[in-house]
């Protein structure tokens, strides 16, 4: 499995906050990204993750909508509402597949949506196209 033409070194430098209130699913995505040199961090709700994105901002967001406390949408609502965070890639990682959702997600500002349950190769090739925008808006 290769992440197109980033190396492990190009990877490391690349910061990922996965953000879901089933322990298993962080296990679960953290393990399909281990194979990769990232640096991955969690948060179980929606509160721990603004904490989480205020104390160090990640590259990229992977972010469940279903969460107690407050829910994905309510993140992404607050991450796109701050101009410091507004380049913060975010993926949907959600359960909710219904169109709704995934306009919903859309319009508030994720930058794309995977339905679960997560398929390996749909994962990681979402994340290096996500890194490749990032690569792409930086130059």
């Amino acid at each position: 499995m290769s992440m197109n033409k980033f190396t492990t070194e190009d990877l490391s430098r690349y910061n990922i906050l996965i953000v879901d209130d089933v322990p298993l699913n962080l296990i679960l995505v953290q393990k399909m990204l281990s194979m990769f040199n990232f640096r991955v961090r969690t948060a179980a709700n929606g509160l721990e993750a603004m904490r989480e994105i205020l104390s160090e901002k990640p590259d990229l967001i992977l972010l469940d909508l279903m969460m107690p406390l407050m829910d994905g949408f309510e993140v992404i609502t607050r991450v796109r509402e701050r101009e410091e965070l507004s380049d913060i890639r975010i993926v949907v990682l959600s359960a909710l597949g219904s169109n709704e959702d995934i306009v919903r997600s859309y319009e508030l500002g994720a930058n794309d949506f995977i339905s679960k349950p997560i398929i390996l190769e749909k994962l990681v090739n979402t994340v290096a196209t996500q890194f490749q925008l990032i690569e792409c808006e930086r130059k």
